[in-house]
């Protein structure tokens, strides 16, 4: 009941919901360029991302001083594997979501050397 519980509490967020849709597709991501898709404070998505992390929906890497994280879809419960599908096809459609791809789309694309970590 505990993973459960703590998957529908992940998911109860617009803003993890968004975390979510940008990792679905990549292999991962730097905090940096989630901060920048939804521009809001390091702290906040900070706390987004360890309750994601404690739910088991994502992963994280450290590589220096950048964190880097990714959807839990491999090593995962198959639970957790069924909301982040679940998830995806709720809100594939949705215009935030489009707006959020658009933006991570331009950070991505800018020069290595604007990137964190570089």
């Amino acid at each position: 009941m505990f993973g459960f519980m703590n998957i529908t509490k992940a998911l109860a967020d617009e803003n993890r919901v968004r975390i979510l849709m940008a990792l679905n597709g990549r292999n991962e991501l730097c905090v940096c360029q989630l901060i920048d898709m939804l521009q809001l404070a390091p702290s906040t998505v900070s706390k987004h991302l360890f309750i994601l992390r404690n739910a088991r929906l994502i992963m994280g890497r450290k590589e220096g001083r950048w964190m880097y994280y990714r959807l839990n879809t491999e090593d995962g419960p198959q639970v957790v594997r069924e909301a982040i599908d679940w998830v995806v096809r709720a809100v594939v459609d949705a215009p935030v979501i489009h707006e959020d791809m658009e933006r991570l789309s331009d950070f991505l694309a800018e020069s290595p050397r604007l990137k964190c970590g570089a």
